[in-house]
C-alpha cells in the first residue's frame, strides 16, 4: 500500500489516534492513581491529627469523634495480631511532631495507621482501604478503542469500492472497454461507480456504432473506387487517363489510411504476439515497395518487441515513405537496438515540433501527395503498443525514433 493512498492515510491517522488515546489514559492512570494516593494521605493525616490531640487530652471523646466521624478507622485490640502487623507491615509513610508520632503500613493488601504517644501505641486499620484498580479505565480504553476501531473498520468498507474503481479506470485507460460495475450501495462512491460505468457504457456503444459507420462507408467507397479505376485504365490512354487514375490511387490511398486511422486510434489492434523487429521492418518495406538499393539496416541487437505485426509494420512503412519522400539522397538507413529503431535520412529540419504534425491533416509546405495522416498514424500506432515517437536532428540528418522497445519485448510477456 502506497504512503500516498488514502487507505494509508486513513490507517495512519486511526493508527495515531489509537496511539494518542492509549498515552492519554496512560496519563489518566498515573495521575488518578497519585489523587488517589493524596486523598489517602489526607485521611491519614486528619485521623493521626485527631487521634494525637485525644491522646494528649487536647480534645475530648466527643470532639475526637466528631472530626473522624466520616474517616471511622476502627482499633486492632487483639494484641498478638497488633504485634504481628507492628513487626511485619511495612512502613509507607511516617512523620514525628511534638504530639507524638504517626506511620502508614501496608499489611496483606490492607493500610493501617500507627499513632504513638510516648509508650501508648495505637493500631488503626482503614476498613474502607481498596488497592487502586485499573479495570475500570481499562475497561473505558477497551471501549473508546473498540469504537474507534469498528469506525475505522466501517470507513474502510465504504471506501474500498474506490480500489475497484480505480482498477476499472485502468483498464479504460489502456483502452479496455470492458468495464464492470462496482457500485455496491446507494453511497456517493457508489454512484461515481454507477455514473462512470454507464458512461463508458455509452462510449462503447458510440463507439462500435462509429466504427460499424466508419467500416461501411469504407466498403462502399471501395467498389466505385476500384470500378473507378478499371474503368479510367480501359479508356484512351493520355493526360486524362492519367489524372483519373493518379484521383483513383489517392482515394484509394486515403481510404487505406482512414482504415489505419480506425483501427489505430480505436486501439483495434489484434494480438500482440512476440515478433522480431527485424521482420517488421522487412515487412514494412515490402509494404512501402522500397527498393534495396534505397533502404540500409543495421541491427545491432536481435530485438523482440511484443506488437501486432501488420499495424506495427504500417507504423514503420510511413515512417520509410517520409524518409524517401523528403531526404536529399533518397536514402533511409533503419538502426534496430533493443531499446528503439531509428529512421535516419539525410534532408531538412522539421519546420514545426513534432507535435504539430501527430496532428491529423498536418504538413509541411514542401508535402507532395500527402493527407497529412502519416504521422498522426505512426503516433497512435505506437501509443496502442506503448512506445513513444521521438524525433531528433543532428549534423543534418532526421532521425524518427521509436523508443522504449525494451519495455515492450517478447519475453516480458508472462511478467
Amino acid at each position: 500500500m502506497r504512503f500516498s493512498s488514502i487507505f494509508y492515510t486513513i490507517t495512519l491517522i486511526f493508527a495515531l489516534g489509537i496511539g494518542a488515546i492509549g498515552i492519554a489514559f496512560l496519563w489518566l492512570i498515573e495521575y488518578d492513581k497519585a489523587n488517589y494516593a493524596r486523598e489517602l494521605n489526607t485521611k491519614y493525616s486528619i485521623v493521626a491529627r485527631a487521634t494525637l490531640l485525644h491522646l494528649n487530652e487536647l480534645i475530648n471523646e466527643d470532639e475526637y469523634k466528631e472530626q473522624v466521624s466520616n474517616l471511622y478507622m476502627p482499633q486492632i485490640d487483639n494484641i498478638e495480631k497488633k504485634e504481628k502487623i507492628l513487626n511485619q507491615a511495612v512502613i509507607l509513610e511516617e512523620i514525628t511532631t511534638e504530639l507524638g508520632s504517626s506511620a502508614i503500613l501496608f499489611y496483606e493488601k490492607k493500610n493501617y495507621l500507627k499513632v504513638t504517644k510516648d509508650d501508648n501505641t495505637l493500631l488503626l486499620i482503614d476498613t474502607a482501604y481498596q488497592p487502586y484498580r485499573y479495570i475500570i479505565i481499562q475497561i473505558i480504553f477497551a471501549f473508546v478503542a473498540g469504537i474507534i476501531l469498528l469506525t475505522y473498520i466501517f470507513i474502510i468498507r465504504k471506501i474500498m469500492p474506490l480500489g475497484k474503481l480505480k482498477r476499472q479506470i485502468d483498464k479504460f485507460a489502456q483502452g479496455d472497454l470492458e468495464i464492470k460495475n462496482v457500485a455496491t450501495g446507494n453511497d456517493e462512491i457508489s454512484q461515481v461507480a454507477s455514473a462512470f460505468y454507464d458512461a463508458v457504457s455509452q462510449i462503447k456503444n458510440l463507439n462500435n456504432s462509429r466504427q460499424l459507420f466508419l467500416r461501411n462507408i469504407m466498403h462502399e467507397l471501395k467498389t466505385p473506387i476500384t470500378k473507378g479505376r478499371i474503368t479510367a485504365e480501359m479508356i484512351q490512354k493520355n493526360k486524362n487517363q492519367e489524372r483519373l487514375i493518379d484521383v483513383f490511387e489517392r482515394l484509394e490511398s486515403l481510404i487505406n489510411e482512414f482504415a489505419a486511422v480506425e483501427r489505430a486510434t480505436s486501439r483495434l489492434i489484434g494480438e500482440l504476439k512476440p515478433c522480431k523487429v527485424r521482420d517488421v521492418i522487412d515487412e514494412a518495406i515490402d509494404i512501402a515497395m522500397a527498393e534495396e538499393s534505397s533502404v540500409g539496416i543495421e541491427a545491432i541487437d536481435d530485438a523482440t518487441v511484443k506488437a501486432d505485426f501488420k499495424l506495427l509494420a504500417i507504423a514503420c512503412k510511413n515512417i520509410i515513405d517520409n524518409a524517401l519522400k523528403y531526404s536529399d539522397d533518397k536514402f533511409v538507413k533503419i538502426t534496430i537496438t533493443n531499446n528503439e529503431i531509428v529512421f535516419s535520412s539525410k534532408g531538412q529540419p522539421l519546420e514545426n515540433d513534432i507535435k504539430y504534425y501527430i496532428e491529423p491533416f498536418t504538413q509541411g509546405t514542401n508535402a507532395k501527395k500527402s493527407f497529412g495522416l502519416g504521422l498522426y498514424i505512426v503516433h497512435n500506432i505506437l501509443i496502442a503498443h506503448k512506445l513513444k515517437l521521438i524525433y531528433k536532428y543532428n549534423n543534418g540528418i532526421n532521425n524518427f525514433i521509436f523508443s522504449d522497445i525494451n519495455l515492450n519485448q517478447g519475453k516480458n510477456i508472462d511478467k
